[in-house]
């Protein structure tokens, strides 16, 4: 079981754990106790082309999230902090932008051709929550 932080539709951060089912299935328990089961199964497999781009971004976003903690620790200026989350969140959203059209030129490619259309309502789904 692991521990995760999600941000659900109230746009509220809950933490929830996460349980394994078998190797396709897994449970949220969200803080209430409320239990969400979803599957990440598909039928084709998943071909990334900018894997480490897509890691260095996230691991200078978090550096730089890191930086922007000490600054509130610190009692820094409530308008340096803010335009420093702003530059987190484009720098988030721009990595959002290099995985979603490496999947869309690999993955979701592949699962056109081998009729996946799960992978399209899912791919849907996942930009809709992406774009909020």
């Amino acid at each position: 079981m692991t521990e995760h932080i999600h941000e659900h539709d109230d746009a509220h951060l809950h933490e929830c754990r996460v349980e394994e089912i078998n190797s396709h299935v897994h449970q949220h328990i969200l803080e209430d106790g409320t239990v969400v089961e979803h599957s990440h199964a598909h039928g084709h497999t998943h071909t990334h082309q900018n894997t480490k781009a897509v890691l260095n971004r996230l691991s200078r976003a978090i550096g730089h999230l890191e930086s922007i903690k000490r600054m509130v620790e610190d009692g820094r200026d409530c308008s340096e902090v803010l335009i420093q989350l702003s530059a987190v969140k484009s720098a988030i959203n721009n990595t959002g932008k290099v995985i979603l059209q490496d999947h869309i030129e690999h993955c979701i490619v592949d699962a056109v051709k081998s009729g996946d259309t799960k992978e399209l309502d899912a791919l849907n789904k996942a930009i809709e929550q992406f774009i909020k």
